[in-house]
């Protein structure tokens, strides 16, 4: 039986990532950079023959953006040859109107749970900015490994609750033989890998830009509390934090 295949996607840089902003759930937009990022990244899950059967994003501009590019390779479908040779037999991607729908069945669902840290009155700042405006709280931050707080942030313990109920109702929906989508945040994906591995704990991960995880998960076998809990032919990772697509 082919497992349901999930494939966990950091968004493109935005223009807050290149200033260095602790975004939050504030509107950025893809940096340049982070376009052509989001386009290598098509090119190369095209490459890999990938059928996804359903995408889940986060709304927020800078990986719904992500979910745009990735999906403008997916839904179209090479020029015929007597069209491409008009244009020196290449496919110009401004010439869409030319183009097919290739999979069309692409399900497409913007998704709450996936925004990242709600981080309060920090949203949009600079580190630079937060100190100037925040000082002591700053100056906790900066010397305790203790969860401080945010003024208007949420807590660990929510951002927690909704990654595990975006990987419970990601579970109920797909089965065997599904390929799926998450494109979503560097914070909040370090939650949502701990609640799909069982982790009691959350694990800091240093996701890149467009970076790829991808899971193996055999459903069918999901619920049984036998030792096949241990079988590893069962869940398998089959890659972590990859961006080879940009070297």
């Amino acid at each position: 039986m082919k497992p349901l295949k999930l494939l966990f996607i950091r968004h493109a840089q935005s223009i807050g990532n290149q200033q260095k902003r602790m975004q939050g759930q504030g509107e950025f937009e893809l940096s340049e950079e982070g376009k052509s990022q989001a386009e290598k990244l098509a090119q190369r899950l095209l490459a890999e023959s990938w059928h996804p059967s359903c995408v889940y994003s986060s709304p927020l501009k800078r990986a719904a953006q992500t979910t745009e590019i990735l999906l403008a390779r997916f839904l179209m479908e090479p020029l015929p040859a007597m069209i491409s040779d008009l244009i020196n037999g290449e496919i110009d991607s401004s010439v869409q109107v030319l183009a097919k729908p290739f999979h069309s069945s692409i399900v497409v669902q913007y998704a709450d749970e996936l925004k990242e840290f709600q981080n309060g009155i920090f949203k949009g700042l600079t580190w630079a900015e937060a100190k100037a405006q925040f000082p002591d709280l700053c100056d906790r931050l900066e010397h305790s490994l203790d969860w401080i707080q945010i003024p208007d942030a949420e807590s660990l313990l929510e951002a927690r609750s909704r990654a595990r109920q975006f990987i419970h109702t990601l579970l109920e929906r797909h089965a065997d033989g599904e390929q799926v989508w998450i494109v979503t945040h560097s914070w909040i994906l370090q939650h949502l890998i701990a609640e799909l591995m069982g982790c009691d704990r959350s694990w800091r991960i240093h996701a890149r830009n467009t970076a790829l995880f991808e899971f193996w998960v055999d459903r069918s076998r999901w619920q049984r509390t036998d030792q096949n809990r241990f079988n590893t032919d069962l869940w398998q990772i089959r890659r972590f934090n990859d961006y080879h697509h940009l070297l």
